[in-house]
């Protein structure tokens, strides 16, 4: 529902694609926590989040519902029952009580997804310095 407005971007794609690239990260980290959780639950087999399955799964028609609307100034949401990206690891071998996960292996890529996590939250605050700025007027 445009209404005849037209919205303003300021930065190209760059804030969306940030956006995306924190969501990741961010779903990311909590896979790799729930994997950490687990690390002692008999036959659970770790996950893990794939970027590129992640984009193409939260580009295409998803599982979720809208959220119900009672006034037409309400913001539009959709609630997802899916998470796109997170699979099971497959053929991971597994310790005597079927338990797949690796502790060195996640805690290696819970720092990588920090030092990731972070880089992106560099980047936002940059752009929104530079918006900042602007709207100062170069003070």
């Amino acid at each position: 529902m445009n209404n005849g407005v037209k919205k303003l971007n300021l930065f190209g794609g760059t804030i969306s694609s940030l956006e995306q690239g924190l969501s990741y990260a961010t779903l990311k980290n909590k896979t790799i926590a729930q994997n950490i959780a687990n690390v002692d639950t008999p036959n659970y087999k770790a996950q893990g989040v794939s970027f590129k399955q992640y984009l193409a799964e939260a580009g295409q028609k998803n599982t979720g519902f809208n959220a119900n609307r009672t006034d037409t100034r309400h913001y539009e949401f959709q609630i997802d029952q899916a998470t796109p990206g997170v699979y099971s690891y497959e053929n991971f071998k597994t310790r005597h009580n079927g338990n797949g996960v690796n502790m060195d292996a996640e805690q290696i890529s819970l720092a990588e997804n920090q030092i990731y996590y972070n880089a992106l939250i560099d980047r936002v605050s940059g752009k929104l310095s530079t918006l900042n700025t602007v709207i100062k007027g170069g003070r």
